[in-house]
């Protein structure tokens, strides 16, 4: 029998992954354990100076520093690669710290086209140019404020609710072929999030049960299961990654 760590190290082998907002945080953990686990990975982020110290630090041999040209991003990993077999979509905004009753509308259209309908045209074009033919699965990272209300990011919150009922329905829509799953962390600490528990850590992290915030590398496990053979029998759902926060209550 195989030694389990040979195992995970080859888990993608053969494999090629696209991963949005990639630079840093939770993206960038994700796409350093799926290069660790054997994947060949593009990157894509919003800011280019980010996004190449990202590049430099994995090793990998592509990436594509604007998505706003999706079609071009996927036409070159199988260009490159050969193929677009895993799908995270991680981008996601929250450009606003307020009551909902503050807040723009123009903004709020904002984060629904960035944290859901970009989602849907990234998977909309890798079925379209490689998973409808050959499978795949695609990982879309939510959040624990689209189960239970965050006040203050209620917008955000909205557009993660969005984004896990859209998981349910391509789920549906695409099998059996391509499986498509969701993470819903609850705080995590990255430089996105840091409005949530900067200068009061300890106080945020003592309302979780395991006593912690979360790490990017606490989500990024959990994707890969859900990108892997391991989870062939699982779609359409979302897993809470929360340090057992939700367990609490109010979810």
């Amino acid at each position: 029998m195989a030694d389990r760590t040979d195992v995970v190290a080859e888990r993608f082998a053969g494999r090629t992954a696209i991963i949005t907002g990639a630079s840093r945080g939770i993206g960038l953990a994700i796409a350093e354990r799926l290069v660790a686990e054997g994947a060949k990975v593009v990157i894509t982020g919003r800011r280019a100076d980010a996004l190449d110290a990202a590049v430099a630090a994995l090793g990998v041999a592509d990436h594509a520093a604007d998505t706003a040209h999706q079609d071009e991003v996927v036409a070159q990993t199988l260009d490159t690669f050969g193929s677009a077999d895993l799908l995270v979509n991680n981008t996601g905004i929250n450009p606003v710290y307020g009551p909902l009753m503050e807040l723009d509308p123009d903004v709020a259209r904002n984060v629904v086209e960035v944290n859901v309908l970009s989602a849907l045209s990234w998977v909309q074009k890798t079925y379209r140019s490689w998973m409808s033919g050959h499978g795949g699965a695609v990982v879309n990272v939510a959040s624990l404020s689209g189960i239970r209300p965050e006040p203050g990011i209620g917008m955000y919150g909205a557009s993660k609710a969005m984004l896990m009922h859209l998981t349910k329905e391509l789920a549906v829509e695409l099998g059996p072929r391509v499986r498509v799953n969701a993470v819903a962390p609850a705080v995590v600490k990255t430089r996105f999030a840091a409005a949530l528990y900067e200068g009061r850590e300890d106080a945020v992290a003592a309302e979780y049960p395991l006593a912690r915030l979360g790490a990017p590398d606490d989500i990024a496990g959990v994707v890969s299961f859900l990108l892997s053979v391991d989870a062939a029998w699982m779609t359409g759902r979302t897993l809470v990654v929360d340090g057992g926060l939700a367990a609490t209550g109010g979810a």
